[in-house]
């Protein structure tokens, strides 16, 4: 296996909302650019964002100043099939990682974006009729025409990771999981054990629990809407998603954190996280408040 170059910034901008933000074309440039200026260069989208959309409204900024695209890493994902009104021969959702999806779905994304190659693209869901063999082909081949770059997974579980890398000669560079205080699942399921194990950075979405952790009234989340706030008070930050994001910073395979934002200033909030280093009792503090228990 050969070792892959690739590397993620170290927060990547999500767009799977930018159909929601209500930006004109100059606006989605003007939020690009302030998102390069951070140092955010990792672009995360997918072909089913928006209902199709949200790549088309990127590509529409980004060709008013193509030059950025030499700036940036540009990253999709593929796999999923929902039943949206308007794709009368979908009655289901469901996945599709079949060769002539995957191809397609990246020829699209090319279109959509604006741009004449993925800097890598994830297979989006794990999927219980992948034919990892099939797979292996697309990604060569999409290689092989310069269409991509590089190759990883979204939401894999080790056991389907090390399928799919098995019939691979290139590694795959990450594996895209939710992870934050509210979600631990991938803390002990073995998925970012894996990640350290592979020296691949795995890349972290929803961080924030998607704004839950702001406005929930569960148990679980008033819990850890306490401790953080006693946290950020001892780091001296009045925004408790600093305190968050360094959370998720301290765990040992270094995941890169997606801010899903179109606010600058919550975004340079983000970024300026990684001042912020928590102790390791502060650490399972909101460990603790998340799982309503100590360690043992």
């Amino acid at each position: 296996m050969t070792t892959s170059h690739f590397a993620f910034s170290d927060f990547i901008a999500g767009f799977w909302r930018i159909d929601a933000w209500n930006m004109t074309p100059q606006q989605r440039l003007t939020l690009i650019e302030q998102y390069l200026e951070l140092g955010v260069t990792s672009m995360d989208h997918a072909d089913i964002y928006g209902v199709y959309q949200c790549e088309t409204l990127f590509g529409e900024a980004l060709a008013l100043a193509p030059h950025l695209r030499q700036k940036m890493q540009l990253i999709s994902k593929c796999g999923i099939k929902p039943a949206f009104d308007g794709y009368d021969n979908r009655y289901v959702n469901h996945y599709d990682t079949s060769k002539q999806h995957i191809i397609r779905s990246v020829e699209r994304s090319l279109i959509e974006l604006k741009t004449d190659y993925l800097d890598a693209l994830l297979i989006h869901r794990p999927d219980p009729l992948m034919q990892a063999d099939e797979v292996a082909e697309a990604f060569l081949q999409l290689k092989q025409q310069g269409k991509v770059n590089h190759f990883g997974v979204s939401n894999f579980l080790p056991h389907h990771f090390t399928l799919l890398q098995s019939r691979l000669d290139d590694p795959l560079i990450t594996n895209q999981v939710e992870i934050s205080p509210q979600c631990l699942t991938h803390l002990h399921d073995g998925v970012l054990d894996q990640c350290q194990q592979l020296n691949i950075r795995p890349m972290a979405w929803s961080c924030l629990g998607g704004g839950t952790l702001f406005s929930e009234q569960t148990e679980q989340v008033v819990r850890l809407r306490s401790c953080l706030t006693e946290v950020a008070d001892q780091v001296s930050t009045a925004d408790i998603s600093q305190v968050i994001y360094a959370w998720v910073a301290m765990l040992p395979s270094k995941p890169t954190p997606i801010i899903g934002s179109g606010n600058i200033e919550r975004i340079r909030s983000a970024v300026n996280s990684s001042s912020i280093q928590l102790t390791k009792q502060q650490w399972f503090s909101i460990w603790q408040a998340s799982t309503g228990h100590s360690v043992a």
